[in-house]
């Protein structure tokens, strides 16, 4: 009997290392095929691009995010793409299918400025679509190109912009709950989700001040492409919706025509041996730009701010910016001897103030160390999202990126009533005075009260105390901005939030001259945490698995049916607690 297990032993042992050994050589021999297959980019191309289906600006590379999730454009890859097609010869033009992207107005402006300095450079960029959904940053994205296709029988819904805030304060009243919350200063409006039932004077001040200011910014963008007076513009947004002649009559677009036939025009224009080509294809062909030269570190920071290690929530759709993920992407990056400066990209509404205050301190490391840090901010740098941005050398933002939100609330739900309304009692025994101070089936104490106080007000300083060390302000000019009140970037670089408007293309820029180097230079942009190689994500996806692709894409479609319902949820707070600097989510109509 022990020779028998000792010889199963040993033969489970060599199949699994045989198995494995063949795995390793089949992967290698996978990648030495597509490596002598690839091909080169023909010598009359139109690039392709579908900006119908959302940009992601960064996931997680772990292998559950990979199976639960259809892989998605990067801004980055756009960005990038659009930057070495413009200096390729064999590129004679962009085509893109434009729709409802659903991406935020941010990232809009970053695709609209990549598409803008394409153009620059002498190339051709169409945009066609089906129709534009009722939302306007699809149509403000499309006049970037120089010429507007829409099919006949589509749409264009200039309805304008209207943003929603939910209010559960009623529904807790029905339940027996009670929200105990606090909040740093009037214009913290995240606490008002629970406390209130319509939005606030300060919350609708701030709210409007960024809607209006978003809208100025389209109006003025579309009405500069379009060459109409911004009056025309407002006015056609009054007005609404647009069928397909009506939006061509009002010079919205340039053709009416399906997309077969802006193929054939472009066939026309260009010649019959025109060959089209999608946008990541060709970056595979043609290669990234910004791999030689100089090092530039790029780290991502997205999604709600938590302690432990960035993830990605396929149910939700959602991301988190773990401390630790980036804190040890800071660490590499300032032990990497190559690395000149540090380009720390930034999309969060918030979160943890631990988390936060963690990341913030290795923004700070890494400027005594030398390496000059830019903190590039896309759709939303609120509240945490702003904390960890604040001790950057130069902040830059789009126009539209929400900024700001400097302020704190905390509290819990008394649910005692709601207990009691369902027969339920609770008992409880406790060593010290302050115990029960976060059990729900406890009011606070006027004590316990009264340290919530003292500790909001504690962060409260030191957040804003940070602020006007970071941004060399004074005390007094950042409590005047400060208050919890939400901001576009626009307004935020009047208001010494942030230094300059533009992208990733700027932060690069940026980032060279804090490290010296001449604004020509080459650079290699380095991503950090750094990227997994193909060979062991395929290894860690399991590459054998057949129909993968399909799966993922099946998965993805089921998530998208499911994930509104689990982001009202997790706004709820039912799925985890929100952190102390975290900003209130908004819904509405308009900007998707």
């Amino acid at each position: 009997m022990k020779n028998f297990l000792k010889n199963f032993m040993r033969k489970l042992l060599m199949t699994i290392g045989i198995i494995t050994l063949l795995e390793i050589v089949i992967a290698i021999g996978v990648g030495i095929y597509f490596l002598a297959q690839k091909e080169s980019v023909p010598e009359k191309t139109f690039l392709e691009l579908n900006l119908d289906t959302p940009l992601t600006e960064y996931k997680p590379d772990d292998p559950a995010t990979l199976m639960m999730s259809e892989k998605e454009t990067r801004v980055l890859d756009v960005v990038e793409a659009l930057e070495k097609a413009s200096e390729d010869e064999r590129i004679m033009g962009l085509v893109a299918k434009v729709g409802s992207p659903r991406m935020g107005l941010a990232r809009t402006q970053d695709i609209r400025d990549a598409v803008l300095a394409f153009r620059k450079k002498g190339k051709m960029a169409i945009a066609h679509s089906q129709g534009f959904g009722t939302g306007i940053s699809g149509y403000y994205l499309s006049t970037a190109f120089e010429k507007i296709y829409l099919q006949p029988s589509g749409d264009i819904g200039l309805n304008g912009i209207c943003w929603e805030g939910m209010f559960i304060k009623g529904a807790l009243e029905k339940l027996g709950v009670v929200p105990r919350m606090s909040k740093r200063q009037e214009y913290k409006s995240g606490a008002n989700f629970y406390t209130e039932k319509q939005f606030t004077d300060p919350h609708k001040e701030a709210t409007c001040g960024v809607m209006n200011g978003m809208f100025g910014q389209v109006v003025r963008g579309i009405a500069e492409a379009r060459e109409l007076p911004e009056e025309n513009v407002r006015s056609l947004m009054d007005y609404g919706l647009f069928l397909g002649q009506e939006a061509l009559n009002a010079k919205l677009v340039d053709q009416i025509a399906y997309e077969d036939e802006v193929y054939e025009d472009i066939k026309k224009r260009m010649g019959e041996d025109i060959q089209f080509l999608s946008l990541m294809p060709y970056l595979d062909r043609a290669g990234r730009p910004n791999t030689d030269g100089e090092a530039i570190a790029l780290i991502y920071g997205v999604g709600a701010i938590e302690p432990g290690k960035s993830k990605y929530r396929p149910l939700s759709g959602e991301a988190a910016m773990g401390s630790e993920t980036v804190s040890e992407a800071f660490q590499a990056a300032v032990k990497d001897e190559d690395v000149k400066a540090i380009i720390f990209r930034i999309n969060s509404p918030g979160g943890s103030y631990l988390a936060s205050d963690t990341i913030w301190r290795e923004t700070i490391r890494a400027k005594e160390a030398g390496k000059p840090v830019i903190a590039s901010m896309g759709n939303v740098a609120g509240s945490g999202g702003y904390f960890v941005a604040m001790a950057a050398d130069q902040i830059i933002a789009q126009p539209a990126t929400i900024t700001g939100s400097i302020g704190v609330y905390s509290g819990k739900m008394f649910t005692s009533g709601f207990w009691d309304k369902v027969g339920i009692s609770w008992d409880e025994v406790h060593t010290s005075t302050n115990a029960t101070m976060w059990r729900q089936t406890y009011d606070y104490t006027p004590e316990q009260w009264h340290l919530l106080q003292g500790t909001l007000d504690w962060v409260y300083a030191d957040f804003t105390d940070k602020v006007a060390s970071g941004r060399g302000m004074s005390a007094e000019d950042v409590l005047e901005v400060a208050k919890g009140r939400i901001w576009t970037g626009e307004d935020a670089i009047n208001l010494g939030l942030v230094d300059e408007l533009g992208g990733i293309p700027d932060a690069i820029r940026m980032a060279k001259a804090a490290a010296g180097l001449p604004e020509d230079a080459e650079i290699c942009l380095k991503v950090f945490p750094k990227e997994k190689p193909w060979l062991e994500m395929l290894m860690e996806k399991g590459f054998m698995k057949r129909n993968e692709n399909a799966t993922a894409a099946a998965v993805s479609r089921m998530l998208e049916d499911i994930r509104p319902l689990l982001r009202m949820v997790n706004r709820m707070g039912l799925t985890r607690s929100r952190g102390l600097l975290s900003m209130p989510e908004m819904s509405g109509e308009g900007l998707d």
